[in-house]
């Protein structure tokens, strides 16, 4: 013979008429109504948060371009010195010569 155990079947039962009423629950107008105003919520959020970040993106994109902007001008300020740099070198360069002839010439007579 089977042996039935009143607890382990009613708790069964409970169980079933639990999920039968819950997907009654589930798929109600007001369910339907609820998850289609959390999806549009959702919705929402993630526009404002695509604005959000193409907001940083393009202010990313604006620092990196006066990053660069500030690099070259630096860049091209340390040609100018190198340059003046090399031009008093050579103005040295020149003036010690002038001077080494003036010397000889100097020391000839």
């Amino acid at each position: 013979m089977i042996k039935f155990d009143a607890k382990k079947t009613g708790i069964f039962a409970a169980g079933v008429a639990f999920g039968t009423a819950g997907i009654k629950v589930l798929t109600s107008k007001d369910a339907k109504k609820l998850y289609t105003n959390c999806t549009a919520a959702v919705l929402r959020a993630k526009s404002c948060i695509m604005k959000t970040a193409s907001t940083i993106q393009e202010n990313a994109e604006d620092i990196y371009a006066e990053a660069q902007q500030i690099n070259e001008e630096r860049e091209s300020a340390e040609e100018v010195v190198e340059d003046a740099a090399e031009e008093t070198i050579e103005d040295t360069t020149d003036f010690k010569e002038e001077t080494e002839e003036t010397k000889e010439e100097g020391s000839e007579e």
